[in-house]
C-alpha cells in the first residue's frame, strides 16, 4: 500500500504550509495611501504576536501547576523575548510622520487597537482585572464571552501562588482562595513569603524574578506605546471613541504583580 504521509509530503510546499496566499491577501489598503500597508501590516504582526504569547502563558500556567520550574522558566524567556520584540516594532512604525498617518486615519472609522480581544485577553490572563473593559463589546457577543471567561479564570498571578504552595511554602490561605475575578492586591502577610523565597536563592526565586521581568517589560511596551501615539496624533481622541494618549497615560505604572515590586527595598 502507498504511504500516504510520504505521498502528503511531496504536496506540501513552503508556501501551502504557510499558507501564503491567503496570508498576503489580507493587507488590504482602505485608502491607496503609501503607509497605509505599513500600518496594517504592523497591527496584524503585532496580533499574531499577541496569540503566540497567548500560547505560551497558558502553557506556562500548566508548567506551574505541574511543578517544572525549568520548563515554566523557559516558556518565560521566550514570552519575554517577544515582549522586545513587540517594543522593536514600535521603532519601525514611528518612520510614519504625523501627515502621512492622517492622510488615511479617517478612513479608519470607529476602528481601534482599544478593540484587540487577543490584547485585553493577554492582559487579563496576566493579572489585570477589570471587568469595565468588557463594556468595549455587546454582552453575550462571542467576544465578550470568551473575555468574560479568561477574566473568571485563575491569572498567572494565581498560578504563581500555587506553584509556591506546591513547592512547599506556606502561601496565605487567604491568596490562593481569592476571587479569580478580582484584581491582586497588596498583602503584608504574602510579602513576607516572598522575602522568604528570596533568600533561599532557589528556583522559586528564578520564577520570581521572570515575572518582574515580564511585568517591566509590558511596561515598557505601553511607555512606548504611549509615546508614538503622543508624537503621531497628540492630544487628539484615539479612532473609536477612546482618549487616545490620556488612556494610554492611565495604564502606566499599574504592577501585576504588586507583592513582587513592593519587596525590593527590604532585600
Amino acid at each position: 500500500m502507498p504511504d500516504c504521509a510520504q505521498d502528503a509530503d511531496r504536496t506540501l510546499t513552503y508556501s501551502s504550509y504557510l499558507r501564503l496566499e491567503e496570508l498576503l491577501a489580507q493587507q488590504q489598503s482602505l485608502s491607496g495611501e503609501h503607509d497605509e500597508l505599513l500600518f496594517i501590516i504592523i497591527h496584524q504582526v503585532y496580533e499574531l504576536w499577541f496569540k503566540e504569547m497567548l500560547h505560551e502563558l497558558r502553557a506556562a500556567q500548566q508548567a506551574l501547576a505541574d511543578g517544572r520550574t525549568a520548563h515554566a522558566l523557559a516558556l518565560f524567556k521566550r514570552v519575554l523575548t517577544i515582549l522586545k520584540t513587540l517594543v522593536a516594532q514600535i521603532d519601525v512604525l514611528e518612520t510614519m510622520t504625523p501627515l502621512s498617518f492622517n492622510a488615511f486615519r479617517t478612513r479608519l472609522g470607529n476602528s481601534s487597537g482599544f478593540q484587540s480581544v487577543q490584547f485585553r485577553e493577554l492582559e487579563f490572563l496576566l493579572g489585570r482585572r477589570d471587568s469595565s473593559l468588557l463594556n468595549q463589546w455587546q454582552e453575550g457577543s462571542p467576544e465578550w464571552q470568551r473575555l468574560r471567561q479568561v477574566i473568571a479564570s485563575p491569572s498567572l498571578h494565581d498560578s504563581f501562588l500555587g506553584f509556591l504552595a506546591g513547592q512547599g511554602w506556606a502561601v496565605p490561605k487567604a491568596a490562593l482562595e481569592r476571587d479569580a475575578a478580582a484584581a491582586p492586591q497588596a498583602s503584608t502577610e504574602l510579602q513576607q513569603l516572598l522575602l522568604a523565597v528570596y533568600r533561599e536563592q532557589g528556583s522559586a526565586a528564578q520564577i520570581c524574578e521572570r515575572l518582574v521581568d515580564m511585568d517591566e517589560g509590558l511596561q515598557e511596551w505601553r511607555y512606548r506605546h504611549v509615546k508614538m501615539v503622543e508624537r503621531t496624533i497628540g492630544g487628539k481622541p484615539g479612532t473609536g471613541g477612546s482618549s487616545g494618549a490620556a488612556y494610554l497615560r492611565s495604564t502606566l505604572f499599574q504592577p501585576l504583580f504588586p507583592d513582587l515590586w513592593a519587596i525590593r527595598s527590604q532585600l
